[in-house]
């Protein structure tokens, strides 16, 4: 099992942030689901209140990727809830990160995923099915392309445009 904690790789790429290989999201999003770390590659929707693609997307297999969605910050309708995290954890998705609001606190929390959004929100989004999958998207500052690795815990969201090697625990 590998380990690592953004702190650290901050600490040790620190010329990847300075040149801008690696970036930090800027902080404020919540943390949600039994896995507080999780790391992966990028697969990226973006959204605009409509999360018809992101429940396509969490029932493929993720292959441990790190689903990230851009609902344009957003947080007048939830993007995901409880099943579409469970469906997620169940397809081997790492982690989901999502611009914008989540729903079902109590069920996300009893998740086996990590999920990282901006708000809480009980309203569900629209189903219409509009949205780009695998597009190059910009959450909170941070350009997000298509198989950028993903790194987060609870200190924050790194990500760098390759892998980063992680410790054995």
């Amino acid at each position: 099992m590998t380990f690592f904690s953004t702190c650290d790789l901050c600490d040790a790429h620190e010329d990847r942030l300075l040149d801008g290989r690696m970036q930090i999201v800027a902080p404020g999003y919540l943390c949600f689901g039994r896995k507080k770390r999780f790391q992966g590659p990028a697969s990226t929707l973006a959204v605009f209140e409509d999360n018809a693609l992101v429940r396509e997307a969490v029932q493929r297999p993720g292959h441990g990727q790190v689903l990230v969605v851009d609902g344009g910050g957003s947080i007048e309708v939830a993007l995901l809830g409880g099943n579409l995290a469970n469906f997620a954890a169940a397809n081997g998705w790492a982690g989901v990160i999502v611009h914008g609001a989540v729903r079902d606190v109590d069920e996300l929390n009893e998740a086996e995923i990590g999920v990282r959004a901006l708000a809480l929100q009980p309203r569900r989004a629209g189903k219409k099915g509009e949205g780009e999958r695998d597009a190059r998207v910009k959450i909170s500052g941070v350009i997000i392309d298509p198989g950028a690795h993903i790194y987060a815990d609870a200190d924050g969201i790194i990500v760098s445009n390759e892998a980063l090697e992680l410790r054995t625990a």
